[in-house]
């Protein structure tokens, strides 16, 4: 008999529901602080530093600049970073990660400059060590703000104590290896020209410089034929173009190409009050003449000749003979062939000022010509010497860096003097320096280089006896590149840069500690002191004193000592270029501290892109002139952060992203995540929409770990079941474990965290959550201690484990908190574990490939009872009873009904090789199966919801005969 079913008690409280206390809402930007202060004071960095025995790893910092709030291109970095040091810490390795900070250079002291013009003060009546006091505490102040913003962001490391490029030791060192490129002969001053900010008044390195589109001021001047032996060109002009006419006072040539075909042109018609005159004669490049003539307005010309021969002519500048001009510019013009002429744009011809420009410069270098075409025509300034005729004082950009008066004092006086063929307007892209944004200018100055063609006689020469050579071979043979592009951009960047520019004219910095004799010239063998005594004065000094002390009254006597006689020396005040400040870093922090490297060299390097130009390049050159070689072994790269429209962030777009506004709406998991889903090493977009997403992808995430952990029991020793005696279901989840810890392990080791996220997302999302989880909440909820669920249970410890320890580099936070669910505890953190070892037998490919093929069947069984779903004629999974018909060889894969249903999540399910009917549901991703799905058959149990025909046939009213063994 049936027991009574009309009072049937509630069985949930008999269920084993899934307990928690997992929050489903992760309330990050409240709670995250407090596991940051949890890790400070349990001491989590130091405690991994004491695991013995331990390879070791080490990511280099590369320095942010300490002037102002971190951007988002920041927080890219640095959550990066701390992905590779935290994935090699759980890897194995002693991962070491010690921050630091660039101090020194033009950005502090524009920022005190600024402060000073308020103040309506002047810095050059400033003590010279009360205004690098002033830098160095705005410095400080910033490296403590943005220490804060860094450690919100979950990133590890030393913090307690970071590199600072103007502690004392880093000052000591960085003049140390300044004095190693002066004892082994490879420092030199020489004039050329360089990049030059006028507003800042300084040399800038090619990293200090962007490029944005300028309106310029362009002319085409006229040169007249002076002296030649080519009778057709006699009495005509030549024309030049140039969108820089401030350097026309400066010409001192003009060059073509021998292998451009150049005419004669006479103007036959032109409007009267035109520049260009009928009857006048012009040498032009045949491909530009009609271009060039329309630019001056010119109606109608002619072509008379071939211009011939050029060689042995000379030109006159068009100022020759000026009234006032005081013959300034009376002097012949060169005029000869050069490599670098072109027909692409212009005239044909170009216009040499070799003071302003590099290739017009290597030009006469090369020719033994400098000293005649030399000229110091514009200040550091850029304002025209005072004593230039008609144009002295004038100033190419003013203090604000505006366009200034000497472009159209020139024009102007260009047209006077009847040297003016056409004017006009151009944008183009132009360079200004990253920090004040004004344009730049090439000016020719005297300036302390690094010679990377000489050799350096130090014996170092396993990599190439010069600094290129030496970089080069380490770019190829020593280095690891990701992505292996990196290694193109930077090779053709150090095949042809030139000689590095190590000298600034300013105050906040490391001093180039040398001293040159007074009187003798640059080229002379003694004209630089290289005296090792005196070299370890200064640096005895800097130790103890910071580089201020280089700028204390009586520091020439107190270095030279009894040595030097003073009178014979001058102290050179120029500071080093900031690059080579960080580009030493691997010698204060690597070599130096006790929590460096062994070596001395980096496992990593990882910047953005512009560092090829930067910051690995200025790395790699003075690694190669003090240490033979790169001082990193590997070299990571990430793209730029831009807008969710793909624009750049700026604050006039009004677009700009500040990280503390993603903590404090999100938290910096999602940031974190944000992070580790884009590929990194292209340009990155983020928004509010992309945030959003990124949002909803970390719920996904956090739903099955809450499940993971509602469920998770503990199992003992003697629950454990055998690997090989577990459901095929239970080996399946095993086996994805160790293909997926591979791939995990090898993902993090080469720095693919996109790929590691989106492996591990998939596994938790697809095969647990819509799989494992929904197949096995059945067991776990309903049964008593059956193999099923203690099976279910163990492979839930073996999830728990990986994907905590897994995420933990990525999710820094919700894994801590993950973790804790199941090992509370004041010293407990899963930033102290490593990833667990998997077993290599749980792998096992022949029953993962039947498996995935039944899960294949299970798609069209649950396809056939959605389509009854949507019409409404079952509604759950469980009232339904699919009718699966299988091909012969399909019906020995599925040998069990009742794990099948299971599997598809019914409460009955029957198999045919009988013809399916023609009504069947089928699906193309499973030839050979069809479904047809009737109503199950029985009552539904009041405690697992299953429909079955013994509904009611136990002691326990209402439940089916699994429930009333689970009850008993």
């Amino acid at each position: 008999m049936c027991a009574d079913t009309t009072d049937t008690p509630d069985y949930k409280s008999t269920l084993n529901l899934p307990q928690t206390d997992f929050p489903m809402r992760a309330g990050l930007p409240k709670r995250e602080p407090d596991w940051l202060a949890r890790w400070e004071r349990i001491g989590v960095y130091d405690r991994l530093r004491e695991k013995a025995g331990r390879p070791p790893f080490t990511l280099h910092d590369g320095p942010p600049y300490a002037n102002g709030n971190l951007h988002i291109g920041h927080a890219l970095n640095k959550i990066l970073k701390d992905f590779v040091v935290r994935s090699q810490q759980m890897m194995g390795h002693d991962a070491r990660y010690i921050p630091g900070w660039d101090c020194h250079g033009l950005p502090i002291e524009w920022k005190i400059e600024e402060q000073y013009r308020k103040k309506g003060r002047d810095k050059d009546d400033v003590p010279v060590n009360e205004f690098r006091g002033e830098c160095r505490d705005f410095a400080a102040e910033w490296v403590d703000i943005q220490r804060a913003q860094f450690k919100r962001l979950g990133v590890t490391g030393n913090w307690a104590d970071p590199y600072l490029t103007m502690d004392f030791h880093a000052e000591r060192v960085i003049a140390e290896e300044f004095q190693k490129f002066l004892m082994n002969g490879t420092l030199y001053q020489g004039s050329k020209p360089v990049m030059w900010s006028p507003v800042e008044k300084t040399a800038l390195a090619e990293a200090e410089v962007e490029y944005h589109d300028k309106e310029s001021l362009t002319v085409w001047v006229k040169f007249a034929v002076r002296e030649t032996d080519n009778e057709a060109i006699r009495g005509a002009h030549v024309v030049i173009w140039t969108t820089t006419p401030w350097t026309m006072p400066s010409n001192k040539a003009v060059v073509y190409s021998k292998d451009i075909s150049y005419g004669i042109y006479e103007v036959t018609e032109a409007p009267e009050d035109n520049w260009v005159k009928p009857g006048e004669r012009y040498l032009l490049a045949d491909k530009l003449a009609g271009p060039v003539f329309g630019q001056a307005r010119v109606e109608a010309f002619e072509r008379i000749g071939d211009a011939g021969d050029l060689s042995g002519t000379t030109l006159s500048h068009p100022l020759k003979d000026a009234e006032g001009g005081n013959g300034e510019w009376d002097q012949p013009r060169d005029f000869r062939a050069a490599d670098f002429v072109t027909d692409d744009e212009g005239t044909g011809f170009v216009h040499c000022a070799p003071s302003h420009g590099m290739e017009e410069f290597e030009l006469y270098r090369d020719l033994g010509m400098l000293e005649e075409v030399i000229t110091y025509n514009v200040n550091e300034d850029g304002r025209f010497r005072d004593d230039l005729p008609f144009f002295g004082g004038k100033a190419i950009l003013k203090p604000n860096g505006k366009e200034g008066n000497a472009n159209a004092a020139v024009i102007d006086k260009l047209a006077e003097v009847g040297g003016l063929f056409a004017r006009g307007k151009i944008t183009h892209s132009y360079p200004h320096s990253w920090r004040s944004k004004a344009p730049i200018i090439y000016r020719n100055t005297p300036q302390w280089f690094a010679a990377i063609d000489k050799p350096v006689p130090d014996g170092l020469d396993e990599y190439g006896v010069t600094i290129r050579e030496r970089a080069l071979q380490s770019i190829d043979a020593l280095v690891t590149w990701t992505p292996p592009r990196g290694r193109n951009r930077l090779h053709a960047m150090v095949t042809q840069r030139p000689d590095w520019v190590l000298s600034r004219q300013r105050a906040w910095g490391v001093p180039l500690t040398c001293f040159v004799k007074v009187g003798a010239l640059p080229t002379d063998p003694d004209f630089l002191l290289r005296n090792e005594a005196v070299n370890a004065r200064i640096l005895e000094a800097f130790e103890t004193e910071g580089a201020d002390a280089w700028y204390e009254e009586g520091a020439k006597e107190r270095f030279l000592g009894d040595d030097v006689n003073p009178d014979d020396y001058a102290q050179v005040f120029d500071v080093l270029d900031v690059w080579f400040d960080s580009g030493s870093t691997h010698a204060f922090v690597l070599r130096d501290r006790p929590d460096g490297s062994e070596d001395g060299l980096a496992d990593l390097y990882l910047e953005g892109t512009d560092q090829h130009r930067g910051w690995f390049q200025s790395s790699l050159l003075q690694g190669c002139g003090t240490i033979g070689r790169a001082p990193y072994r590997g070299v990571m790269t990430c793209g730029f952060t831009l807008d969710a429209k793909g624009m750049k962030m700026s604050k006039s777009l009004g677009n700009i992203i500040p990280p503390a506004q993603v903590t404090d709406q999100y938290g910096a998991d999602i940031l974190r995540l944000w992070v580790a889903q884009v590929d990194y090493t292209n340009d990155q977009r983020i928004g509010d929409e992309i945030l959003k997403g990124v949002a909803d992808s970390y719920r996904r995430l956090r739903n099955t770990l809450r499940f993971m952990l509602g469920s998770l029991t503990e199992i003992t020793p003697a629950e454990q079941i055998d690997h090989t005696e577990l459901p095929d279901l239970e080996r399946l989840i095993l086996h994805k474990v160790a293909v997926l810890d591979e791939r995990v392990r090898t993902g993090y080791a080469a720095y693919d965290f996109q790929g590691v996220l989106r492996a591990i997302f998939d596994f938790a999302t697809l095969d647990l959550s819509a799989f494992y989880f929904d197949v096995r909440k059945d067991a776990l909820y309903c049964d008593g201690d059956t193999p099923e669920r203690r099976a279910a249970r163990q492979v839930l410890g073996v999830l728990f484990e990986r994907l905590t320890t897994w995420l933990a580099p990525i999710l820094t936070f919700t894994m801590e908190e993950v973790w804790l669910e199941v090992h509370p505890g004041d010293e407990s953190s899963v930033h102290l574990q490593d990833f667990p070892q998997t077993p290599v037998v749980w792998k096992d490919a022949p029953l993962a490939e039947r498996m995935e093929r039944l899960r294949a069947l299970r798609r069209v069984v649950t396809g056939a009872i959605e389509v009854k779903r949507t019409a409404k004629e079952i509604g759950s999974s469980l009232e339904a009873k699919p009718i699966v018909y299988l091909s012969p060889e399909l019906a020995d894969l599925v040998s069990e009904a009742a794990s099948f249903a299971t599997l598809c999540i019914t409460s009955d399910i029957e198999l045919s090789t009988d013809p399916a009917p023609q009504d069947a549901y089928r699906s193309d991703e499973a030839p050979g199966v069809a479904v047809r799905v009737v109503r199950a058959e029985g009552a539904k149990c009041e405690r697992c919801w299953k429909i079955k025909p013994d509904v009611g046939a136990y002691d326990h009213p209402g439940v089916c005969g699994r429930c009333e063994e689970a009850l008993s």
